[in-house]
């Protein structure tokens, strides 16, 4: 019987673990539990607590009937044996004289068979340790056997020692049968480790009863068969009535889904929900109501047009039709690009003449019968400032003709600092599209000579200008509309406002012709400029700059056409024009009354130029209402916000031989030219033509072509 109470009475005990210690084994101090206080001992904690955790579970376990010959019950497992086989071939050339009995751990010496009585805690592998199936072997448990069956050969002695070292789960008794001479050898197996990889901490299985091969209830959840489950997905098996329940509740949630989000907003759009659906339906723009349609025109001619005005009186008493008008009688109009035929109101800033608003399609309207553009101290685009401005451009033209304009100008006609403006240019140019403008405002050229050269090749800095971009002489072959024509965008002002600078204060009508390339000091031939009444009309003393001529005359204007007016009411503007070379001639209208002409011949050469032709160019219509320190004084303390520019009327007139409202004439094309340079024509931050991508083509004048 072992001693198991810890009483050293054995008299080899001592050399045994001397012979056996870490220390003698290693050379070194054994490594220390860090979870241990320094008062502890490996034996007074590890092992001492798992021998008594193993006898205790050895004495109650029913497989430990050791030296039993009964047979095992029926369910139990069969006595596991950590024994080698006594026949085996190593165990017969070490000495084994006999085979153990079955169940039993075998003891065997190569000198004697003399056992230790040293207390160490018992293993399933060991001879005297539960014979029962250890389900985790720690990893010299499961080496026992032929560790000790073949622990000369492979520890050379003193590696059967290390065997029976802490941490190898052999019996004591098999290391103990070990000779002396064996460990009396200093050698050791490196890869020998005292430590215990165990699941268990060191603990037999025994003492958790769970094995592998018990069977429970739920196993097929932990162990799944692929095959079966696949085959179950693909015939979509296995639902209970809950699972198609659920199926059931998922497609009446997605069924109602599509009925809340999706059917209901489409009924309740479309006016079926409604009581008593509308079947005409109308875009409420105003409190008036209209019919959709009934916005677009379907004749050029305004249907509201009184028959009085179907035709203009021209200067030589012929009578030409009215081809195209625009009374503004419907209420609530809106201007944004693509919401009227032939009017736009463009959203940005004007920075060709500095001013002080930021011109917005929301400043625009028609109200009483009226268009009304609107100039109030609205902060908007870091601009302090908002009106409005409305352009035909590249959607209504025309090139000869009488155009009229009737409106009630804004302020006080005794107030400076407002600038209503009613005027017509080029289409080549786009109005605040300073890319377009250079090299084509506002030059109204077909020659081939110094007139098309930057600064008119004048050094005296009578010219600021870039040159004639699309000039008579372009080489063949490169940018230009309508090659061996000169092309340009000059400007026609119907009316400028302004106030005059006497102590008086009037208002006053600039009515002016800008042109390019210029007269010496910018002075035409005044032989051929005719003033109709010099009571109310003079030529203006501002003739022109660096930047363009201007051939102007200025006409006193009425208080009571001003929209402060002691009695406001409205007045026409409008200019005559036929563009023959010889016989053609540009006259403006205040009223019916004409203020002054120009005949052809005032333009001719002149200095180092050509002559400049009265504009054959489709010129498109523009109407606005702005404030500049370019233009005038501006008197802040007097002026009143909101002031508003109302226009009634725009009015066409044409020979009817000579009727064209194109933008894109045969003889003078635009069309072409503005959809391949799109880039400059629809970004209005761009300021060159080079800066949107493009450059000045060349001529035989300058260039070789």
């Amino acid at each position: 019987m072992r001693n198991l109470t810890g009483g050293n009475t054995d008299p080899y005990q001592g050399n045994y673990q001397a012979a056996n210690s870490y220390q003698s084994l290693h050379g070194e101090e054994p490594p220390q539990n860090p979870f241990m206080s320094e008062t502890q001992t490996l034996d007074d904690s590890s092992d001492a607590y798992s021998l008594q955790s193993e006898n205790y579970h050895q004495n109650n376990n029913v497989y430990n009937t050791q030296y039993s010959d009964q047979p095992h019950a029926v369910g139990a497992y069969p006595p596991y044996s950590s024994s080698p086989d006594p026949n085996s071939p190593m165990m017969r050339e070490y000495g084994a004289p006999n085979p153990p009995p079955h169940g039993m751990g075998m003891a065997f010496s190569s000198n004697n068979n003399s056992q230790l009585d040293v207390p160490s805690r018992q293993s399933s592998a060991s001879g005297l340790g539960s014979s029962e199936f250890d389900r985790y072997p720690n990893r010299v448990s499961s080496a026992a056997p032929s560790v000790a069956s073949g622990a000369p050969l492979l520890y050379g002695g003193a590696g059967a020692a290390a065997v029976g070292a802490r941490g190898s789960t052999m019996s004591d008794e098999t290391a103990s049968s070990l000779s002396s001479q064996d460990r009396d050898v200093n050698g050791s197996n490196p890869f020998v480790v005292n430590a215990d990889f165990s699941p268990f901490g060191g603990y037999p299985a025994s003492s958790f009863p769970l094995h592998l091969e018990e069977k429970e209830a739920d196993d097929y959840l932990h162990n799944p068969d692929p095959i079966l489950d696949a085959k179950f997905d693909r015939r979509c098996q296995g639902l209970d009535r809950r699972g198609w329940a659920a199926l059931f509740g998922l497609g009446c949630m997605l069924i109602g889904g599509i009925l809340l989000f999706i059917v209901l907003p489409v009924l309740t759009y479309s006016g079926v929900t409604e009581r008593n659906p509308i079947t005409e339906r109308v875009e409420h723009l105003t409190n008036y109501e209209y019919g959709t349609l009934s916005a677009i025109r379907t004749d050029l001619v305004d249907p509201d047009t009184p028959e009085d005005a179907k035709y203009h009186e021209a200067r030589d008493g012929s009578k030409w039709p009215l081809v195209f008008s625009d009374e503004f009688n419907m209420e609530g109009r809106t201007f944004y690009d693509g919401d009227d035929q032939f009017w736009e109101g463009p959203d940005f800033h004007y920075a060709a003449t500095n001013d002080l608003e930021w011109y917005s399609p929301d400043a625009i309207t028609t109200e009483n019968g009226t268009l009304v553009l609107t100039l109030d101290a609205y902060k908007n685009h870091d601009l302090f400032y908002r009106s409005g401005m409305l352009q035909s451009w590249n959607r209504l033209c025309f090139t000869q003709g009488y155009i009229e304009v009737s409106g009630m100008l804004p302020g006080s006609g005794k107030i400076t600092g407002l600038w209503p403006g009613i005027w017509t240019n080029g289409n080549l140019g786009r109005p605040g599209y300073l890319a377009t403008s250079e090299g084509v405002w506002p030059y109204s050229y077909n020659e081939c000579d110094a007139g098309i050269t930057p600064n008119q090749s004048s050094p005296d800095g009578i010219s600021y200008l870039p040159g004639q971009r699309l000039n008579k002489c372009t080489c063949p072959g490169h940018d230009h509309p309508n090659e061996g024509t000169g092309r340009g965008a000059p400007e026609i002002d119907l009316l400028e406002g302004e106030i005059s600078g006497d102590d008086d204060k009037n208002g006053m009508a600039s009515q002016s012709l800008q042109i390019a390339p210029y007269d010496v000091w910018y002075y035409p031939n005044y032989d051929f400029i005719e003033i109709h009444n010099k009571s109310v009309t003079a030529m203006n003393t501002y003739t022109g700059g660096p930047l363009q001529q201007a051939v102007s005359a200025i006409t006193t204007l009425n208080h009571d056409w001003y929209e402060k007016g002691d009695s406001a009411s409205y007045q026409s503007y409008g200019y005559e024009l036929i563009n023959d070379d010889d016989d053609g001639y540009l006259r403006w209208f205040v009223g019916q009354e004409p203020t002054f002409t120009i005949y052809a011949p005032a333009l001719g050469p002149n200095g180092n130029v050509g002559t400049r032709k009265i504009s054959k160019e489709p010129m498109s219509i523009i109407l606005n209402l702005g404030i500049s320190n370019n233009w005038a004084y501006i008197d802040w303390p007097s002026l009143i916000w909101p002031s508003k520019f109302r226009i009634d009327y725009v009015r066409l007139y044409q020979p009817s031989d000579k009727k064209s409202l194109t933008c894109d004439p045969k003889d003078y094309p635009t069309y072409d030219y503005i959809e391949d340079h799109k880039n400059a024509y629809t970004n209005a931050n761009l300021t060159t033509w080079e800066e949107a991508g493009y450059v000045f083509p060349p001529n035989k004048l300058t260039s070789d072509c």
